[in-house]
């Protein structure tokens, strides 16, 4: 992808807060709701109860310690796909079935062409992509494009469900190329971060970072 294409007019992503993420997996399971009955198709899951259980997520929250005790803190880390700027995935898969779509910048899978290879699963340096086992091709978050863009819903409901099951609001989506949009402003006034910056992806979706460990570090929020 040249820089030219890679710069696009609008780029809709998700900005999650983890000062205010308890971790209750209410966006795991709503987007396991809404992707089994939607134009996604099924994510099977196999022997869930047994001592090999396999399944398709598009989204996960890994949840861990940081700090040494007794400062220590419970961090709850949400992460699905970051539908990159540069990503990865597209330029490997070899029937062109990964694309970054121009108009909204979402990344996506086109199922007929996708014959399951796992090379963008390889490239993804952030764990994001999922082979479904029952269908045999490679899945992965959409942004619930068949929600955001259907006008015969609701206007409330027009967001990925995710964002509209997250009891807490640490969930906002919206379009990170507009400086004016909520997403925007968040990102300027919280210090919202790209993960692993280091590996030239420029993600788009960003994490607004803990104001309670920023000030038990005694550093700005945002800074360092």
């Amino acid at each position: 992808m040249s820089s030219a294409e890679a710069t696009l007019a609008r780029q809709l992503a998700l900005v999650i807060d983890l000062d205010v993420c308890v971790g209750c997996h209410a966006c795991v399971t709503s987007c396991k709701e809404w992707n089994t009955s939607g134009t996604a198709g099924p994510l099977g899951d196999q022997s869930a109860y047994g001592a090999a259980p396999t399944g398709t997520f598009f989204n996960r929250v890994q949840t861990y310690e940081a700090g040494a005790f007794p400062a220590t803190d419970t961090i709850h880390f949400p992460k699905s796909c970051l539908h990159c700027q540069d990503p990865p995935c597209v330029p490997v898969c070899p029937t062109g079935a990964s694309y970054k779509r121009k108009e909204d910048g979402i990344v996506l899978v086109d199922y007929d062409k996708c014959i399951g290879c796992k090379y963008c699963s390889w490239a993804c340096p952030y764990g994001a992509r999922e082979f479904d086992e029952q269908r045999q091709v490679m899945t992965k978050c959409t942004l619930c494009v068949d929600r955001i863009h259907d006008e015969q819903l609701p206007p409330a409901d027009r967001r990925p469900a995710c964002v509209k099951a997250c009891p807490t609001g640490a969930r906002l989506f919206g379009d990170v190329a507009d400086p004016d949009s909520a997403v925007s402003r968040a990102i300027a006034e919280r210090g919202g971060y790209e993960l692993m910056p280091e590996w030239g992806t420029r993600p788009a979706n960003r994490y607004l970072p803990r104001r309670s460990m920023a000030a038990a570090e005694g550093t700005p929020e945002g800074g360092a």
